[in-house]
C-alpha cells in the first residue's frame, strides 16, 4: 500500500489489516501536506477564524481559541471525544481504520502536517493497534467518537495492544521504538473527522461476502444434486431474458460445479415436474444479493479513497472549505443494504437445510442419520440455523433510517453509518453458519446416497469438508464441526478447492 501515490483497493486493504503488509507514503503525499499546512499557518498569523483549528468544536464553533491554547485544544478533543463503551473493535479492523486514514490525510486536504502522516503510518506498520470501543458514533461528524480513542495512542494516551500484550498508549509507543505526537493546530480534529470506522468495517465486510457469495452457490448445488433437483434452472437462455449480471453469475457457478453429475442424470426422466423455489429460484435469489453486493462495492472504493474531514484546505486555491464529506450517509445505506443482502443468503439457505433433514421432503433417512430415534443427526443444526436467520432478521432493520441530533441540534441529522457496518458484519457472520451447516448436511448426504458420482465442483466441496470433518455415523457434539465448517468458509478454503477443481468461479 503506498498512500498518496494511488487509489487503495479492498484487496489492499485486507492485506494490510489482515496479512500485515506495510504501508508506505509517496513524496507526493508528504508535499501536498507540507504545502496544505504552510496555508493553515499563514491563516493561523492572519488570525482567520477557521472551524476546529482556531475555534471550538461543533455546537462550540462561535468560541476562539486563543493561538496559545491551539495545541491544547488539539489535545482536548481527543480526550473528551473518547467516550466509547462495549467491546473492543477486532484488531484487523483497527488496522483497516489506520490505513484508510492514512489514505485521506495523504491527500493533502486536511493540513495535518508531515509529521504527522508519518506518526500514523509507523504506528501502522510498528503493529501497535488501539484498543477502540465498538459503539458510540453516531455516523456525523463521521467517527468522532472510536477515532478519537484511536488518535489519542498516537499522542501517548489511551490503551493498545502490542506484540499479543494490553497496555497503555504510552507504554506500547515506548516499547515499539515511537515517540508521542504533539499535536499542532486543527490536527486532533483532522485525526477524528471521518468515516473510517464505519467503511473499514464494511469494506472487510465486502471483501468476505464475494467469498460467501460463492460459498452460497457450492452449497445450493450440493443440496439441489443430493435432493434430486435439476440443474435445467441453471440454462444461460433462462437468465438471457432477464440479464441481470448476479443472476447468470450464479447460474454460470451452479451450472459449472453440477456439469456432467451422474446424480442428476440419474432421475432425468422421472416425474417431477419443478422444483422446490430454493433450488429452482436459486440464481435469481443468489444473483440479487450479487448485485447489490455489486453496488455496495462501488461505494466503498470510492470512500475508501475519499477525504472526510472538515474542514477541507485547497492549496492550488489557497482555500478551505466548511462542508459534510464527513457525514457517513452513503456508507450508511450500503452498509444497510449488505446486511440485508446477506442476510437472504443465510434465509435461503437454511430452507434448504430443512429439506434436506426432512425424510418428507428429502426421501433420505430423517435428519440424515441412520438408526434415527436412537441418533437426533442434524435435528438441531437446523435449529440453530433458524435461531440465526430470525435475529438476522433483526439485524436486518436498517440503522441509518434512525437519527438523533447532536451537539446541542447543531449536527440535526445523522447516518448512524458504524451501526449500519456492524450490524453487516454480524449477518455475515451469522451466514457464514448457516452456510457451514448447509454445506456439512450436503456431505452428509451424499455418503448416505448410492445414485452415482456428484459433479466436479460439488465433489470438490464434499472432499474439502471430508478432509476436515468426519461423517456422522452417530450423534457426537457438533458444535466443533459446525465452527470448524464455519472457518472454512469464512478463510475462503471451501471456494478455493473448489476453484482448484473447476476453474475460476464468478
Amino acid at each position: 500500500m503506498l498512500a498518496g501515490e494511488k487509489n487503495l483497493t479492498i484487496e489492499d486493504l485486507v492485506q494490510v489489516a489482515r496479512k500485515h503488509k506495510k504501508a508506505a507514503l509517496s513524496a507526493k503525499a508528504l508535499e501536498k501536506a507540507k504545502a496544505a499546512r504552510k496555508l493553515i499557518q499563514d491563516w493561523i498569523k492572519q488570525g482567520k477564524a477557521i472551524y476546529g483549528v482556531t475555534t471550538g468544536f461543533g455546537a462550540l464553533c462561535d468560541r476562539t481559541i486563543p493561538s496559545e491554547e491551539a495545541k491544547l485544544l488539539q489535545e482536548n478533543i481527543l480526550k473528551s471525544h473518547a467516550a466509547g463503551v462495549g467491546e473492543p473493535l477486532p484488531e484487523e479492523v483497527v488496522r483497516a481504520v489506520m490505513a484508510i486514514r492514512l489514505q485521506d490525510l495523504s491527500q493533502g486536504y486536511s493540513g495535518v502536517r508531515p509529521e504527522t502522516l508519518t506518526a500514523l503510518l509507523d504506528l501502522l506498520n510498528s503493529d501497535v493497534v488501539p484498543i477502540v470501543p465498538e459503539k458510540g458514533s453516531v455516523g456525523a461528524s463521521g467517527d468522532l467518537c472510536p477515532m478519537a480513542h484511536l488518535a489519542l495512542v498516537l499522542i501517548g494516551h489511551g490503551q493498545a495492544w502490542f506484540r499479543g500484550r494490553k497496555m497503555s498508549g504510552a507504554q506500547a509507543l515506548a516499547e515499539a521504538g515511537l515517540r508521542p505526537l504533539c499535536l499542532e493546530a486543527g490536527e486532533g480534529l483532522a485525526l477524528i473527522n471521518g468515516t473510517q470506522v464505519m467503511t473499514a468495517i464494511a469494506a472487510l465486510a465486502v471483501h468476505d461476502a464475494r467469498i460467501l457469495a460463492k460459498t452460497a452457490d457450492i452449497a445450493c448445488a450440493m443440496s439441489l444434486e443430493v435432493l434430486m433437483g435439476s440443474n435445467t434452472e441453471f440454462d444461460q437462455r433462462i437468465q438471457a431474458v432477464r440479464p441481470h449480471l448476479g443472476q447468470a453469475e450464479a447460474a454460470a457457478n451452479m451450472a459449472l460445479l453440477t456439469d456432467k453429475s451422474e446424480i442428476i442424470s440419474s432421475h432425468k426422466d422421472c416425474g417431477r415436474i419443478q422444483d422446490a423455489y430454493t433450488l429452482r429460484c436459486s440464481p435469481q435469489i443468489h444473483g440479487a444479493s450479487r448485485g447489490a453486493m455489486e453496488h455496495i462495492t462501488k461505494v466503498v472504493d470510492i470512500e475508501i479513497n475519499s477525504s472526510t474531514t472538515n474542514p477541507l484546505v485547497f492549496p492550488e486555491t489557497e482555500d478551505f472549505l466548511l462542508g459534510g464529506n464527513f457525514h457517513g450517509q452513503p456508507v450508511a445505506l450500503a452498509a444497510d443494504y449488505l446486511g440485508i443482502a446477506l442476510a437472504e443468503f443465510a434465509s435461503v439457505s437454511e430452507r434448504r437445510i430443512e429439506r434436506l433433514v426432512n425424510p418428507q421432503l428429502s426421501g433420505l433417512p430423517a435428519f440424515l442419520v441412520e438408526d434415527s430415534g436412537l441418533n437426533s443427526g442434524f435435528m438441531i443444526a437446523q435449529y440453530t440455523a433458524a435461531a440465526l436467520v430470525s435475529e438476522n432478521k433483526t439485524l436486518a432493520h436498517p440503522a441509518c433510517v434512525d437519527s438523533i441530533p447532536t451537539s446541542a441540534n447543531k449536527e440535526d441529522h445523522v447516518s448512524m453509518g458504524t451501526i449500519s457496518a456492524r450490524k453487516a458484519r454480524s449477518i455475515l457472520q451469522n451466514a457464514a453458519h448457516v452456510l457451514a451447516i448447509e454445506l456439512l448436511c450436503g456431505a452428509q448426504a451424499l455418503d448416505l446416497l448410492t445414485n452415482g458420482r456428484p459433479g466436479p465442483g460439488t465433489e470438490a466441496a464434499y472432499q474439502a469438508v471430508r478432509a476436515r470433518i468426519s461423517r456422522l455415523e452417530r450423534d457426537r457434539i457438533l458444535a466443533p464441526d459446525i465452527e470448524q465448517a464455519t472457518e472454512m468458509v469464512l478463510s475462503g478454503e471451501i471456494v478455493a478447492k473448489v476453484e482448484e477443481k473447476v476453474g475460476p468461479l464468478k
